[in-house]
């Protein structure tokens, strides 16, 4: 039987250890928390610190940084990148390859398009064809 984990050499010459999610095969990082009913697909790292929410699903090449915050029921669609300390509220939803910068937050049950690219620190909220609103 295979080994249910992986180590991966950081920028810094230091060694992180990501297991793989039981529900889809996903790379989580030492740290990070992932709830069991989450989907993360193959080929999706998620990194120390991070929080992945109740039937949360991160496709494959997703990438959720460091203390980033992933609600219940949101969806990161593939080769999305989540920046540190980003928070995607419940039932959001991020497009293909959409960058979400550092620290930004994306209001419960927005929908962010593909390759959309939302500036770190800022709120987002949008109505529910995508538009985006103050938040």
């Amino acid at each position: 039987m295979g080994k249910n984990y992986i180590d991966i050499e950081d920028d810094h010459g230091g060694t992180l250890r990501y297991r793989k999610h039981a529900n889809g095969r996903g790379l989580v990082a030492h740290g990070a928390k992932v709830h069991p009913q989450a989907h993360v697909e193959a080929g999706a790292y998620i990194e120390p610190g991070a929080r992945i929410g109740a039937g949360a699903v991160v496709s494959r090449g997703a990438w959720i940084q460091d203390d980033a915050v992933i609600g219940s029921n949101a969806r990161i669609d593939a080769h999305a990148h989540i920046g540190a300390g980003a928070t995607v509220g419940d039932g959001a939803s991020i497009g293909v390859r959409t960058e979400v910068g550092a620290g930004a937050h994306i209001a419960r049950g927005a929908r962010i398009g593909d390759d959309e690219t939302v500036p770190a620190g800022q709120a987002i909220a949008t109505d529910r064809k995508g538009l985006w609103l103050a938040a």
